[in-house]
């Protein structure tokens, strides 16, 4: 009876650990609406002023706010909110009138292929990078640091002036009508995915470098080079399973700064996403698009975070106190 009791506690133990992940997520998601509905509210005037502005009295004002429902109580109005979240309506447009998911679903395609793009330019990069320093023992790679300061807008201007300009192989703009797909003219997707791999990859070299460095200086990795074992060989099979959770967390972290960071690359480069959306309606102060297209990469950061999280659980680290068996055959014991 006893060792029952023990092996379902234990196993109550491993559903709350499993579930703490799904506990965390959600709280964070509650904090980011907060977050979200606070900065909207922060903003300077609403549609309502905006519209109305230098034709119409104080009046006209109060009556278009009003019909807007922009006069109601902030804690009202966050309520309605969280509750067309929940139910999946994310609202109404104020300028358009037309349905927030509506415009989503015309521009959330193109902001997709873009964000996917430039995800694979910034994993093969970070790959690249990583395996460079790998090969030279660790040294190098400081100069990530220094990649990944440098502010967005730069790399476009380089990019947009060498590429597009100097070079004449590439877009300077995109033209693409909104609800168009940018895979009938890849082209079109260069300036604005590497705009965004480039700073990401410098960013995610430079936090997985102290992990890299750390399985280098693993004492099975230091003998394992000892006894001549190719450089591949020792990057795949002694290095790499240590750099399976850190590196499955920084992704995580990168797909939702790469969401967020499309508003500047696909404003500069006339590239019809939510980016450009978002952009657009804090001109005109549409609060429902506005925060629908700010909570979007907050979401994707935190379902990634939580996929990461799940599957780091699930990943299991070699024991590094294993050494390999003399021999060409490079077989462990």
């Amino acid at each position: 009876m006893t060792g029952r009791s023990a092996d379902g506690g234990g196993g109550l133990r491993r559903a709350g650990r499993a579930l703490r992940p799904v506990g965390r997520a959600a709280v964070l998601t509650a904090a980011a609406t907060a977050v979200v509905f606070t900065a909207t509210e922060l903003l300077p005037g609403d549609a309502g002023e905006l519209r109305t502005t230098g034709r119409a009295s104080a009046a006209d004002i109060a009556a278009e706010r009003d019909r807007l429902g922009l006069d109601r109580p902030a804690v009202v109005r966050y309520a309605d909110w969280l509750y067309g979240l929940v139910r999946g309506d994310l609202g109404r447009s104020l300028t358009s009138d037309r349905p927030v998911a509506a415009l989503f679903a015309e521009r959330l395609p193109a902001t997709a292929v873009l964000v996917a793009a430039a995800l694979a330019g910034t994993v093969l990069l970070t790959v690249t990078a990583l395996a460079v320093t790998c090969l030279r023992g660790g040294r190098g790679g400081s100069a990530a640091t220094g990649l990944a300061a440098v502010p967005q807008p730069v790399y476009a201007a380089v990019l947009g002036a060498v590429l597009a300009g100097l070079l004449g192989w590439l877009p300077a703009v995109s033209l693409l009508p909104p609800g168009g797909s940018p895979l009938a003219d890849p082209r079109v997707l260069v300036l604005p995915a590497l705009t965004l791999a480039l700073p990401s990859a410098a960013f995610a070299t430079a936090l997985l470098r102290g992990a890299l460095g750390d399985a280098l200086r693993r004492p099975h990795v230091t003998d394992a080079r000892l006894r001549g074992l190719p450089a591949p060989l020792v990057l795949h099979r002694h290095v790499l399973p240590f750099l399976y959770a850190p590196a499955l967390q920084v992704t995580a972290l990168l797909a939702g700064g790469l969401v967020a960071g499309t508003a500047l690359a696909e404003t500069l480069f006339g590239y019809p996403g939510t980016g450009q959306l978002l952009v657009s309606a804090v001109a005109v102060r549409d609060v429902p698009v506005i925060q629908a297209a700010a909570l979007l990469p907050a979401a994707v950061l935190l379902l990634g975070m939580l996929l990461a999280d799940l599957a780091a659980r699930r990943t299991t680290t070699p024991d590094p106190t294993r050494t390999l068996v003399p021999g060409r055959t490079g077989r462990t014991a």
